[in-house]
């Protein structure tokens, strides 16, 4: 782990497993590296990524005021499939993540250093869901694999965007609309789609 976490560090890429699909990591704080994560996706330069942090304290160091809307879904589905974007002081948007697996929380943990995680393919491919699926992808493209086995869910997280105090869905994923929404007003929702 602390070695897939000093790789990273020194600007590599590494892919590694969460209950959703694997991702492929960069440090988020690296131009260079996240030059290089566009290019391995085939994504244009300028399309944010999401960070995958290790835990709700470490949004702290991201994002100093939280909305408490936000604050009430992360509290409810993190860790879990559940990405939420917030508002920062620069207008700007960043896309936050604590996924609920070992592996990826340990190495996050390790990193020291946020993480941009999009899914471990090419853009416009299928996401993987085992580490023998990352290979096929990007082979060669990457610096280091963490194999944690098949994801659980596999199936992307859901993309909520907190607008103005408000909740709108980006992208459905693991988590239901409905179990979103009933968080973010307060009340017990059951959270994931069956």
């Amino acid at each position: 782990m602390n070695e897939a976490a000093r790789i990273l560090r020194a600007g590599g890429l590494v892919a590694f497993p969460t209950e959703t699909v694997y991702g492929l990591g960069a440090d988020a704080t690296n131009q260079g590296a996240i030059e290089r994560l566009n290019r391995v996706k085939g994504r244009p330069p300028g399309k944010p990524y999401s960070l995958h942090l290790h835990s709700i304290e470490q949004v702290r160091e991201i994002v100093p005021e939280v909305p408490p809307v936000a604050r009430r879904l992360m509290q409810k589905f993190w860790p879990g499939p559940l990405t939420i974007v917030v508002p920062m002081a620069s207008q700007q948007t960043v896309g936050l993540r604590v996924p609920d697996h070992p592996v990826a929380q340990a190495f996050l943990r390790a990193c020291l250093v946020p993480v941009a995680a999009p899914s471990a393919n090419r853009s416009g491919d299928p996401p993987p869901v085992e580490a023998r699926q990352v290979l096929e992808a990007l082979n060669g493209l990457f610096d280091c694999l963490l194999d944690g086995g098949p994801a659980t869910l596999a199936q992307e997280s859901t993309v909520v965007e907190i607008v103005n105090g408000s909740v709108e869905i980006r992208r459905a994923g693991a988590i239901s609309s409905e179990a979103i929404f009933s968080a973010a007003r307060g009340r017990e929702g059951n959270g994931r789609r069956e």
